[in-house]
């Protein structure tokens, strides 16, 4: 069967370069619409059981931005007991979303007949957010996918006017390095470690 071909060192290179870039690590560059597509377009193409494709995405850019950021802040100290929530959390979720030109939010549809278990599919929206993230590093951008905790509450889903059993999954920032900012280090453990053979 043939299928196109995709050099093996570039696509490994691809994936350990790829790094979480904080907005404040972000310029205020725009970010190109053909990028933003190939973004988009690229987490449609993560794999998905039963073909449901349950990735859903809003996009803010510009002014809708700052109207985020409040309504984030505002939300977090809603849905999070007083007693629970963290010193300067809400101001930080108020500065973070003006700081990327694009920032997106991700959620997992539920399928109204449930034929596929919600596990996977919040596993399908997982790889369609790695998708967005090497595509992102693909065309030199940087990105941040955030899980702050009231992103999971019952306030989120009504702020974005969806199902009950949807599930909202993240923050995806967007948005091109600073200059002179280096790129970050990684470092990972050995796969070692992680793998057992059974050959036999």
């Amino acid at each position: 069967m043939e299928r196109p071909s995709v050099e093996p060192t570039s696509l490994d290179e691809l994936i350990r370069t790829r790094r979480t870039i904080k907005p404040p690590m972000m310029s205020d560059a725009p970010v190109s619409d053909e990028d933003l597509q190939a973004v988009l377009e690229n987490a449609n193409w993560a794999p998905t059981h039963g073909m449901t494709q349950p990735w859903r995405f809003r996009v803010y850019r510009g002014d809708a931005r700052t109207k985020l950021a409040d309504d984030l802040a505002q939300l977090y100290l809603t849905a999070i007991p007083p007693e629970e929530q963290k010193e300067g959390k809400a101001d930080k979720l108020r500065k973070m979303p003006t700081l990327a030109p694009v920032v997106i939010l991700v959620w997992m549809e539920r399928q109204k007949i449930e034929k596929i278990r919600e596990l996977e599919e919040i596993e399908a929206v997982a790889c369609a957010v790695q998708n967005m993230h090497l595509t992102a590093t693909a065309r030199d951008l940087g990105a941040f996918w955030s899980t702050p905790p009231f992103l999971y509450k019952p306030e989120m889903n009504a702020y974005l006017g969806i199902g009950e059993k949807d599930r909202c999954l993240g923050i995806f920032y967007l948005g091109h390095p600073a200059e002179g900012d280096a790129w970050p280090k990684g470092r990972r453990q050995s796969i070692e470690d992680r793998v057992e053979y059974i050959d036999a």
